[in-house]
């Protein structure tokens, strides 16, 4: 029972990671430009797509996993200075309506180029050599892929926590989201403030795909689940808020791992259920407003 409960626990933590990952760039580029983009996991998926043209299917070295990586974030932050200078330029000043209008369409549009591209078929990716190893610690099975994918989740959240919070480009960037016209007035050019941020999210986009493909089934299917785990963590989080969305995937992790030990039956309703909870009881989020 024990080993059973500390794996679920630590499978918890493995998912929300997972989640925060792909939460990260969704919930920067709506502290800023106030954008809840439906095409982020379509992104992600695509980030995976690029790491696996660059690695294919068998085990690479850790260094040219991490370099496809990179190269990964590099191409989905180069797509997402396209999408700013086309279609979020252009939405600034919108109704919201119209901004889930395009990224749905967005979502479509490069659905259906990465079928045509790199077609249908499911693709499994081997992670590097280093990364396939398991260590039984302690009666639990703890395997090495797991724990990359945690400490990666946690620098994410300290680099954007501190980028945010401490530097300088963060009381920037925090200027531009809280009052735009003034941030103009002390000189302060919000064009090029909220372009940064759309590239640095979608290549935390790119990255994240890169780094949750091994053990993945990769298809254009792929972005969905991530997708909606990212929503969940970051509407319960606190839409806009870094800290609250990292908060929330862990405990989105937790909940769905506890719970399939609790519930065999009913796999994947307990995230649902955990998400009506907290619109009812705190509809604004673990912490609100944006950072």
């Amino acid at each position: 029972m024990l080993l059973e409960w500390s794996f679920a626990i630590f499978s918890g933590l493995t998912l929300g990671m997972a989640a925060f990952l792909v939460a990260a760039g969704l919930t920067l580029v709506f502290g800023i430009l106030k954008i809840l983009n439906f095409a982020h996991g379509t992104f992600f998926m695509l980030g995976a797509y690029v790491t696996y043209s660059i690695l294919g299917t068998e085990s690479a070295s850790m260094a040219a996993f991490l370099l496809a990586t990179l190269a990964a974030g590099v191409v989905v932050g180069g797509a997402g200075w396209a999408t700013d200078l086309v279609i979020f330029r252009r939405l600034r000043d919108s109704d919201y309506h119209y901004t889930l209008i395009a990224t749905f369409a967005l979502l479509l549009l490069i659905t259906g180029l990465v079928k045509i591209i790199w077609g249908l078929d499911f693709r499994l990716v081997r992670p590097p050599e280093v990364l396939e190893t398991t260590w039984f610690i302690g009666g639990i099975f703890i395997p090495a892929y797991s724990v990359f994918v945690i400490a990666a989740g946690i620098v994410v959240f300290l680099i954007l926590d501190f980028g945010l919070q401490r530097s300088w480009i963060g009381k920037t960037v925090q200027s531009v989201a809280r009052d735009p016209w003034m941030a103009e007035v002390l000189g302060i050019n919000n064009r090029v403030v909220m372009t940064a941020a759309v590239v640095v999210s979608f290549m935390l986009a790119g990255i994240a795909g890169g780094l949750l493909l091994p053990n993945q089934s990769l298809s254009p299917a792929l972005g969905d689940v991530f997708l909606l785990l990212a929503f969940t963590a970051v509407i319960i989080g606190g839409l806009g808020n870094v800290r609250g969305a990292f908060i929330a995937s862990i405990l989105l992790g937790l909940i769905e791992s506890v719970s399939t030990v609790l519930l065999p039956d009913l796999p994947g309703i307990s995230i649902f259920v955990a998400l009506i909870v907290f619109i009812l009881v705190r509809p604004q989020g673990i912490f609100s407003g944006a950072q």
